[in-house]
């Protein structure tokens, strides 16, 4: 990839319930994560989201997680390695249908909440979400998160044949391993617009952030992502989309 992509999760609303601001981030981001019914989103809500999506010339990727509405996906569950495949496949091939119905395939795959920590913390998950990309499509890059050492995720990527892109957040603050601070701590999401694109910037260019615990930490990132449902981060995607730009020459 020769520039850093900027991605949202998106499509994240509900029936009567709107859940961020889907339509005035669009327009600034490369990749559109869009729930897949599981933790947020309906088909409706899918179809709608793909289509401005397409009018925007954005990425389509599918963004599964956990079976948790009422938790939207945040808490972590109990599921066997074929279980996560299971999960995978099905909201996978629910989006995917929705986007050939418009002219249009899913592009990659981006984990959800508890899910995407879940498998970044245990191995035998990470294989399993591996597997189930390379089962469904091996041409599909699976997103997963950017860490001090990502060796060990490139060695599974390596063997199942599938391309991984590395993503760091810009409105998440870090351990000195590189894993996101819980959300139930103080200080674990970015709510300052200048924070969130000081950040994002800092990581553009190829320099460490300053970890939790005050350690220097260097992440290698092939896309950044900002949160839909995070307000200042919504608010920061235009500048931030400006500054990639003026990085790359575009």
């Amino acid at each position: 990839m020769s520039r850093l992509l900027l991605n949202c999760d998106i499509g994240e609303s509900f029936g009567n319930w709107t859940m961020g601001l889907d339509a005035e981030v669009m327009p600034f981001i490369d990749c559109a994560n869009i729930a897949c019914g599981f933790h947020a989103g309906d088909p409706s809500i899918m179809r709608k989201t793909v289509t401005l999506a397409l009018a925007n010339g954005v990425r389509i990727g599918a963004h599964p997680a956990y079976q948790d509405l009422a938790g939207f996906g945040r808490r972590s569950m109990s599921y066997s390695p074929q279980e996560i495949q299971d999960l995978l496949h099905y909201q996978i091939g629910a989006l995917d249908g929705i986007c050939r119905a418009q002219g249009a395939r899913v592009s990659y795959v981006k984990p959800h909440g508890a899910m995407y920590n879940d498998m970044m913390a245990k191995p035998a998950q990470l294989r399993a979400v591996i597997q189930a990309v390379a089962a469904y499509d091996p041409q599909l890059p699976l997103m997963l998160m950017a860490t001090r050492d990502n060796s060990a995720a490139r060695a599974l990527g390596d063997e199942y044949g599938v391309t991984l892109w590395f993503e760091a957040f810009a409105d998440r603050a870090y351990d000195n391993a590189g894993h996101l601070v819980s959300r139930q701590l103080p200080g674990a999401v970015h709510h300052d617009s200048a924070t969130i694109l000081d950040q994002a910037l800092t990581i553009a260019r190829g320099e460490p952030l300053t970890a939790s615990d005050g350690s220097a930490l260097l992440l290698r990132a092939d896309t950044l992502c900002v949160h839909g449902d995070n307000a200042s981060s919504v608010a920061a995607v235009q500048r931030i989309r400006e500054a990639l730009n003026q990085q790359s020459g575009l």
